[in-house]
């Protein structure tokens, strides 16, 4: 599926990603999962994408973005947006999809091969109109949780489907017990 000499780019949708993995009883080692596509390819860069709550005191996804930042990883946030949903819970919403899809858009002329950590069906014409452009495509998510993370036709359209759980001896440890930052769309209950 992957080639020494070719250039790769990796878009990692934070929440997207965070949840594959967590349906299946792990956390990503993210300085793993530089080096196992280091070593697949030239990796060009590596793109993280998550919303920001920026009015908290302490933000519990914070550390992990400096960390990804210091750690060769374009970071890519904007503020989430709070709201109170008919139930009056307070609700986080931020959504990333835009920001990745031109960021693919104007890197794809500049590589071969594209990896998109996300099982988002939104993402299917986007990976279609990279394909047109002459570069290959990788989705990472899974189809071994209930129910999948991953929508049908993005699977479909994707040149290779990489199944994360084939990945979690690779890049993967095992969860803690702490809350999570990598999920910017969840509830305060």
């Amino acid at each position: 599926m992957f080639y020494k000499d070719e250039r790769l780019a990796l878009f990692i949708d934070g929440s997207n990603l965070y949840a594959a993995a967590k349906s299946l009883g792990f956390d990503i080692d993210y300085k793993l999962l530089r080096h196992e596509f280091m070593r697949r390819g030239r990796m060009l860069r590596a793109f993280y994408y998550t919303a920001l709550l920026e009015n908290d005191e302490y933000s519990p996804i914070r550390p992990l973005v400096d960390w990804l930042n210091y750690n060769g990883f374009t970071m890519v946030t904007k503020p989430a947006r709070e709201y109170t949903d008919s139930m009056g819970r307070r609700k986080v919403k931020g959504n990333m999809d835009i920001e990745l899809a031109v960021d693919a858009m104007e890197l794809a002329p500049h590589v071969d091969h594209i990896v998109l950590f996300s099982g988002d069906g939104d993402f299917r014409p986007l990976i279609e109109s990279i394909q047109r452009k002459g570069v290959r495509v990788s989705v990472v998510s899974t189809i071994r949780s209930q129910p999948p993370m991953i929508s049908d036709e993005l699977r479909r359209q994707a040149d290779n489907f990489i199944e994360l759980q084939d990945l979690k001896d690779v890049i993967g440890r095992p969860p803690r017990e702490h809350f999570d930052p990598a999920v910017p769309e969840t509830a305060d209950e």
